[in-house]
């Protein structure tokens, strides 16, 4: 069988061979987006919520899986009769916020592709002003608020803060932006945290191990087989590889894979493009759900989606660490 062939889409190979030169160039930035961050965190004032508030964050740019792992824990809240419901910030989106998503009506474009997939499973809100969303969420119901990212918005006082890490990328070149990926240095975020979950296969880091946090171990996993008969993938997420390679995993026959840029709109032409390039190996197109419903309702014709879902592999960890706030609701 021909091995698939995998490119993505824009990516300049001249421009990995000058990051090294690019890097070097960007200290001075990195530096001073460092002293911005901390100063920012250092005279912020955050609110406090009417309701108890969980931040599942991360220290760098790009997907590790926290959408998934918000999920869960507001799956594993819910079914012990709590009402929890997830706020993010609805990047991308135009809509007004705060407000509660619904997927029978928004598109990704009115609210981002994050909350408007939360929402497909549970009830999810947005809100570029965090304490106003939560305060909304909290007159309609909700009981526990699950911020999905928002580790270094200070906006808002957190009962509890998670920081999610990919096991096999901890912490990228370990550098600052622009020069890196981090969105604030390892120890800073580190420090403000209450645990770690660290997604997929690898050994802990060694700046955790440090941190002293509680680690908690968990992955993600297809929610159902790969569809039978040969496929064109493709996905703009933060890594597209890790689409790829499970999809494969589960025995998905892919003949060509696309990555695109995290969060990327994608056009008609686009679309037009990959159904031609389908047709061309005789395969059908899949996606994950995250760039699905990314897609136009009416442009969804002919593609399949990939849904996955995150597994923790002790669910008396999470117990432990989520005890001290689902207490408070109970009493």
């Amino acid at each position: 069988m021909k091995a698939p062939h995998f490119w993505s889409a824009g990516l300049d190979p001249k421009s990995r061979e000058a990051a090294p030169v690019t890097r070097a160039l960007l200290t001075p930035l990195a530096a001073l987006y460092t002293y911005g961050i901390r100063r920012k965190l250092a005279r912020a004032i955050p609110a406090k919520a009417s309701i108890p508030v969980i931040c599942v964050g991360n220290l760098t740019t790009g997907g590790v899986g926290k959408t998934p792992i918000v999920q869960a824990i507001r799956k594993h809240i819910e079914s012990k009769g709590i009402h929890a419901s997830s706020l993010s910030r609805g990047y991308g989106g135009s809509e007004i916020s705060p407000q509660k998503i619904y997927p029978t009506w928004h598109t990704a474009d009115m609210c981002g592709d994050e909350p408007l997939l939360l929402s497909q499973t549970g009830e999810s809100w947005i809100g570029k002003d965090r304490f106003a969303g939560v305060q909304m969420m909290a007159f309609y119901g909700t009981k526990v608020a699950i911020m999905d990212d928002g580790h270094q918005n200070p906006s808002l006082a957190k009962d509890l803060s998670i920081i999610v890490v990919d096991a096999a990328a901890p912490f990228g070149n370990g550098h600052v932006l622009p020069k890196g990926p981090l969105r604030e240095p390892v120890e800073d975020g580190l420090a403000r945290a209450d645990a770690v979950i660290l997604m997929g296969e690898g050994d802990v880091p060694q700046q955790v191990i440090d941190s002293g946090l509680p680690v908690l171990r968990a992955r993600i996993v297809p929610s159902g087989p790969a569809p039978a008969g040969p496929l064109v993938a493709f996905a703009g997420i933060g890594r597209p590889q890790k689409f790829f390679d499970s999809l494969k995993a589960e025995g998905g026959d892919i003949r060509e894979a696309i990555g695109y840029p995290d969060h990327h709109d994608y056009s008609k032409k686009e679309i037009a493009f990959l159904h031609k390039l389908a047709k061309t190996h005789g395969a059908q197109l899949i996606t994950t759900s995250k760039d699905h419903v990314r897609i136009y309702p009416n442009e969804r014709g002919g593609i399949l989606q990939f849904p996955v879902h995150a597994e923790f592999e002790d669910l008396s960890q999470l117990d432990a660490l989520l005890a001290p706030i689902l207490n408070v609701e109970e009493s």
